[in-house]
């Protein structure tokens, strides 16, 4: 077993309350020319602690991968894996799974979110590897008065959590600590079939069933601790750990699950402003994040005498130093940075009945990217209209440890420029065009074929119109992406030349005082171009339209919140790369929440309120599943689920 971290919960909490009344808080979503933001996150998606699911709920232009009960990735514009960026206050964390049973989105749960903001495109030079997006996480931060909640949390499928978070301190010294442990059964779908009936059901192999059917599907526990220290007016320093550890985790359409899934996350961040007429500001980031994942059999039957173990591990520790200084009304913003991360993989057999141990052969040999930068962007406003450019060139070597793999080096140059303009008040349109590149991962490179891969490009256009007409706003846009060299599994990974472009609309109607409706459409369309493996040119992952609706109704310290989820089939899908059509559908969500009293909030909430059977999921052959025949295993999303959660806030 591996190590246990005790939970802070804080007893002397209850005790405290509040002066004042609290606002029901609400998730929002508040968009910007080249981005959305979604706030209040730790407030509303009470459900459980799945960032995947949230964002699912929240943006139009966002799918899920839906694998298991928890630690479900995300699909951004039809870009997945290491196509988007996804940062933790700042840190970078990749996961150590090559089947991708811990995301970066797993290593974070919602309870600790304060906001997440999501850029679409080419159009973030700061961070290494910013191919066609960037989701960027904010926990909460430390207060100076004492603040704090208490959430006990009950749901269908056995699921139960306890979080709870403190947060203190001084004019010169703040701190916070967040904590929670949560667990549930494997969820079961429409038909009322949970994980093992599933895979009976679907002739899956019988060595690759579940041996026993009283498993738990997940454990979880997590820590967030921070401070903030304000050395002067004009410095602060803050400091940030959090440990994620997670036991038993199924994943029924894979071969393995996870034996436990722990992560570590440091990050030390100094600012400095005001230093003269060439600083503005000064900052100066470090993190370190690492992951390990052993992966088994133990839970299934060809795991009973004997099972097998993929011990994966993954690090990375990056720092960044950038200043920001004004210059003749440009606001000028340069920075180096650099990163290593590694990745390496041992398997293993193990004797269940003697304990014996006896390795195997190396999964992926011991592998470091190294990452250097140099970066620059631009802001100035020209009357109405808004510019931003920016620059960035990138140095990376790979290296493995393993002489008969090739190692790599790569040197790439990117840039963007987006503008905003103005016309009035209620009014915005705004174009952007960038490059950007990723490299190849150490798996895409080094795990079974020495593939020689180039980095993949992106050359992208965007284009819309933000518009408000009273109480009704709505913000069209529109991408074409060209992507030459992208990194694609064929069977065995190769480059191909493709394009993804795409329509998104969202905005708002605030109907009456009382009644406000949310919106959001996503059309997307991937094809391959030139030469490429099979005969099929739709490019895999590329989600079918997509339509959120919200319908909101507040009155007093009550709010209703009635939500359709709809999924057109999807019926454009790469069949060479074991992708098969799937039914389109419609989920409906209901959620009720009361602030019954100052210091306490009671939430109620039905999802898939007509039990729906459906999928989300299609099964691109870049993830391992279990198969019946040739053919993947689908395995459907979870049937109606209902919760409560009560919070104590003070």
């Amino acid at each position: 077993m591996k190590k246990f971290i005790p939970l802070s919960l804080v007893a002397t909490a209850i005790l405290l309350s509040a002066n004042e009344t609290n606002n029901l808080e609400k998730i929002s979503v508040v968009e910007t020319a080249n981005s959305k933001i979604v706030k209040d996150v730790s407030s509303e998606q009470l459900k459980n602690a799945d960032l995947a699911d949230a964002l699912m709920n929240n943006i139009a232009s966002i799918s899920i991968v839906k694998r298991s009960g928890i630690a479900n990735d995300i699909i951004l514009r039809g870009q997945k894996k290491d196509n988007i960026n996804i940062l933790l206050d700042g840190a970078k964390i990749y996961g150590a799974c090559p089947n991708r049973m811990d995301p970066p989105t797993s290593h974070v749960l919602t309870n600790n979110i304060e906001s997440v903001k999501i850029i679409e495109g080419p159009y973030d030079v700061e961070n290494f590897g910013t191919l066609s997006g960037l989701v960027k996480v904010e926990t909460k931060e430390p207060t100076k008065d004492v603040h704090g909640e208490i959430n006990l949390n009950a749901g269908s499928f056995a699921y139960r959590k306890a979080s709870a978070t403190v947060s203190g301190g001084r004019d010169k010294i703040k701190l916070l600590i967040s904590a929670s442990t949560e667990q549930g059964d494997p969820y079961e779908d429409g038909n009322g079939d949970d994980f093992l009936a599933q895979q009976k059901k679907r002739n899956v192999p019988v060595t690759q069933q579940y041996s026993k059917d009283d498993l738990k599907a997940f454990e979880k526990k997590t820590v967030l601790t921070k401070a903030q220290f304000n050395i002067t007016d004009d410095q602060e320093l803050k400091l940030s750990y959090t440990a994620n550890r997670s036991d038993n985790i199924l994943y029924p359409a894979g071969p393995m699950d996870a034996d436990y899934d722990d992560s570590d996350i440091y990050t030390i961040g100094y600012a400095v402003r005001n230093l003269g007429d060439f600083s503005k500001e000064l900052n100066l980031d470090y993190y370190y994040s690492k992951v390990d994942h052993p992966m088994s059999t133990k839970l299934r039957n060809n795991g009973v005498t004997n099972y097998s173990t993929n011990y994966m591990k993954s690090s990375i520790w990056g720092t960044k130093i950038k200043n920001s200084m004004e210059i003749a009304d440009y606001l000028v913003t340069m920075g180096l940075d650099t990163s290593v991360r590694n990745w390496k993989g041992q398997r293993s057999t193990t004797n269940v009945l003697t304990g014996v141990k006896t390795l195997g052969a190396i999964s992926l040999d011991s592998t470091d990217t190294t990452n250097k930068a140099v970066f620059a962007k631009v802001e100035k406003s020209f009357g109405k209209l808004d510019l931003e450019a920016g620059m960035r060139y990138d140095n990376t070597d790979i290296d493995s440890v393993n002489s008969a793999k090739t190692d790599k080096k790569y040197a790439s140059l990117n840039a963007n420029i987006f503008a905003t303009y103005n016309a009035d008040e209620n009014t915005k349109y705004f174009a952007g065009i960038g490059k950007s590149s990723r490299v190849p991962d150490a798996r895409e490179l080094y795990m079974g074929a020495n593939n020689d891969l180039e980095d993949t490009k992106n050359y992208q256009a965007d284009l819309g119109l933000d518009k408000t007409i009273g109480s009704f706003n709505i913000k069209p846009k529109i991408f074409y992406s060209v992507l030459k060299d992208y990194i694609y599994n064929s069977g065995s990974f190769e480059n191909i030349d493709a394009k993804i472009y795409g329509l998104d609309i969202s905005g708002f109607y605030f109907m009456t005082d009382n009644f406000s409706l949310d919106y959001g459409l996503a059309y997307l369309r991937g094809k391959k171009d030139g030469d490429f493996r099979g005969n099929d040119k739709d490019l895999a992952e590329i989600p079918p339209l997509k339509a959120n609706l919200a319908l909101n109704y507040e009155q007093d310290k009550a709010k209703y919140t009635a939500e359709v989820v709809a999924v057109d089939s999807w019926d454009s899908f790469d069949s060479s790369a074991k992708e098969q059509e799937l039914a389109g559908y419609a989920v409906v969500n209901l959620k009720y929440t009361n602030q019954l009293h100052k210091n306490f909030t009671l939430t109620l909430g039905l999802d898939n309120v007509f039990d729906k059977v459906y999928n989300s999921t299609n099964t691109y052959q870049d993830i391992t599943y279990v198969q019946v025949g040739s053919i993947p295993t689908l395995f459907n999303d979870p049937g109606r689920y209902g919760y409560v959660n009560l919070k104590y806030s003070f």
